[in-house]
């Protein structure tokens, strides 16, 4: 049943892309495996990310079940699409039930995709990760599969107003081999590994991406170690 909502969600997620005209290059989505259970783990820059990550694993013919905040499960609107979806509803009071819903999914077979920064990074630099995922995929006896996206929060990002005009914004993903987890091993320290790849695939992105700022109103999507205009770490935590 949950493919009878999946499957049109994203076509329609896709139609909305071409109709934006969005230029989307994604590479390594072969590490992707095409059956068994992955903690699939990515950068946050953008609410659409769970949608273009999502879409990663499409040419492995694989749909990935998202953990997101229990209150997008509320709304009218998205809330019947996320349960149709198989969707994790991850109550910050309850944690322990999401997690113990997800390492069954894990344990099934499916693809759990999670972002480990938690929220959107409003520098658009990596955030220091929750060890979750790390013990997801430990717990459940799967791989993590990193990944990194760029462009993103041109679309849509907070703080900023969503941009759905026909602006041809180029979108990189990247998507890293497995890293294993190991239960004999400190989950901190696969944290960290884990995060390692991601700001490597991160970098990577950054590189590939084709466009630069047209001019100096259009550097705020850049980050400032990159002489972008967007917030350091430190003034969003102080702003915070």
């Amino acid at each position: 049943m949950a493919e009878l909502v999946y499957r049109p969600v994203v076509g329609a997620a896709l139609t909305l892309f071409k109709a934006l005209d969005l230029k989307i290059d994604t590479q390594g989505s072969e590490n992707i495996p095409r059956s068994g259970g992955a903690v699939l783990v990515s950068n946050h820059i953008s609410y659409l990310d769970f949608i273009f990550t999502g879409l990663a694993a499409l040419p492995q013919k694989r749909l990935v079940r998202f953990m997101a905040k229990e209150s997008v499960f509320r709304h009218k609107i998205s809330g019947p699409l996320m349960r149709g979806m198989k969707h994790i509803p991850v109550d910050r009071k309850q944690g322990e039930t999401a997690y113990e819903h997800a390492l069954k999914s894990l344990r099934s077979g499916e693809i759990i995709g999670v972002f480990p920064e938690a929220t959107i990074s409003q520098s658009f630099t990596l955030k220091s990760f929750k060890s979750g995922a790390a013990r997801l995929a430990q717990d459940a006896g799967v791989p993590l599969i990193p990944m990194a996206l760029w462009g993103t929060q041109r679309v849509w990002t907070k703080g900023r107003p969503r941009n759905f005009r026909r602006s041809h914004i180029p979108v990189t993903i990247r998507v890293g081999e497995p890293v294993e987890a190991p239960a004999d091993q400190y989950a901190g320290a696969i944290t960290r590994r884990l995060r390692e790849r991601v700001q490597e695939l991160l970098e990577a992105a950054q590189r590939a991406y084709p466009v630069r700022p047209k001019d100096a109103s259009d550097t705020w999507w850049v980050p400032a170690h990159l002489g972008g205009t967007a917030p350091t770490p430190a003034e969003v935590r102080e702003a915070g």
